[in-house]
């Protein structure tokens, strides 16, 4: 597909601006993904030229995410929200899931059109997985909206999902609040995962470099370093082996190795709710 207008009337719906980069469609592009627009590639590769490892880095923490629905869904989870959601790509939460238990019920939120729409698209005629167009920063709305409510019983355990999204909310939106309040609705015995992007280590020039690409993007960048990510789980065991590395989470077999796990960008845990 060439050009803006071109893949905006091929697809996407008619609201989407193509001429601005998309947080989840950047993401989409980095895996390789086809519903993304010319706005979005160009900071991919531009991200790429800052950190050649950004698409590897964007691999592991889809692999995480793998890894960690697998888990919950083996300790008995059967129902999903995964807040953050993004554009669907191989591997949805509803489908490793359902390859577990198949009564398990997933809801995905997303403020991105280009993701809803391809959600719907994909969940068409699924009773038991839906999209709900909310924003991480409204948890009330998320927690009271009809088709959460219809799909998850917050008197029983969840798996929430806040997958690569909280690093896209600024300290002074206050994360850390969000994350108090959706744990707070869910039951005891449930699970809250986080994947979060970090420059721990990396030189100055690159924090800034990344932090000022991701300012031309729908939402700005806020890296975040370990202490701060592990603030998230207060309240919570975090489980083993803690907070680390994406690629040292629970590492499965056929997972690509990586040589050097800091340069996934990012953390991930998963913490419990006693």
């Amino acid at each position: 597909m060439n050009g803006g207008l071109v893949e905006h009337e091929s697809w996407a719906p008619p609201e989407v601006d193509v001429e601005r980069a998309n947080v989840a469609r950047v993401y989409d592009a980095l895996l390789g993904g086809s519903h993304n627009f010319a706005a979005d590639r160009d900071v991919a590769s531009a991200l790429t030229a800052i950190e050649p490892g950004a698409r590897d880095a964007a691999r592991a923490n889809r692999a995480f995410l793998g890894r960690a629905v697998r888990f919950l869904a083996d300790a008995g989870i059967r129902q999903f929200l995964d807040i953050g959601s993004g554009v669907p790509t191989s591997g949805n939460v509803h489908e490793i899931a359902g390859a577990v238990a198949p009564d398990s019920h997933v809801v995905y939120v997303d403020t991105d059109p280009v993701a809803i729409a391809h959600s719907r698209s994909i969940l068409a005629g699924d009773d038991r997985a839906t999209i709900v167009h909310a924003d991480l920063r409204e948890p009330e709305v998320i927690l009271s909206h009809p088709d959460v409510t219809r799909l998850i019983d917050f008197d029983r355990p969840v798996g929430l999902l806040l997958v690569a999204v909280l690093h896209f909310i600024t300290d002074e939106e206050r994360p850390g609040d969000l994350v108090k309040r959706l744990a707070e609705a869910l039951a005891p015995g449930s699970f809250v995962t986080i994947s979060h992007g970090t420059l721990d280590g990396r030189p100055n020039k690159v924090v800034e470099a990344v932090e000022k690409l991701y300012s031309r993007a729908s939402a700005p960048g806020r890296p975040r370093d370990h202490a701060s990510v592990e603030t998230f789980f207060d309240g919570l065991e975090l489980l083993e082996p803690g907070l680390v590395h994406l690629p040292l989470w629970r590492p499965a077999e056929n997972d690509v190795p990586f040589e050097h796990p800091e340069q996934s960008w990012g953390y991930g845990g998963v913490g419990r709710k006693a």
